[in-house]
């Protein structure tokens, strides 16, 4: 686990994290958030949608970008403050997303950055774009 401070970053720098989604997430993130809209967890209800069959919850594949701000970059110590998300295009069962944030801007004085988010499917089709603003941890145990 990394935890690295504003210090140690740069803009340019980024992660990424990948994960294919299954049923049995999209079934435990229904229990987790209580979103059982039938899109998701019915498997008749979709065909009658633009959709066509389920798809996975957009904050399901959003919390992607979550995984790598506490965990990557900056890690360990870190605080979310804020995250838009733009959902661009479905993600089925099944699909293997590519989540990355990349460093964009930096305000060393209120030690916050902001972050582009980008995932994308497996076919490299954008299905979620955003901005996270995060304040890394002020100093490192790794130091």
């Amino acid at each position: 686990m990394n935890q690295l401070t504003i210090q140690q970053l740069n803009v340019g720098d980024s992660a990424t994290t990948k994960k294919a989604f299954t049923e049995k997430d999209v079934l435990t993130f229904a229990e987790v958030s209580s979103d059982y809209n039938p899109v998701h967890v019915d498997k008749e209800y979709p065909k009658e949608t633009m959709f066509k069959k389920q798809i996975v919850h957009g904050m399901l594949v959003g919390s992607l970008f979550s995984a790598i701000f506490g965990v990557q970059m900056p890690g360990l110590g870190s605080i979310y403050t804020k995250q838009s998300l733009k959902f661009t295009n479905p993600v089925y069962f099944g699909d293997e997303i590519e989540a990355t944030v990349t460093v964009r801007e930096m305000m060393i004085d209120r030690n916050r950055v902001i972050f582009d988010c980008v995932a994308k499917n497996q076919n490299g089709d954008v299905v979620i774009v955003g901005e996270a603003t995060i304040m890394p941890p002020k100093e490192s145990d790794n130091a």
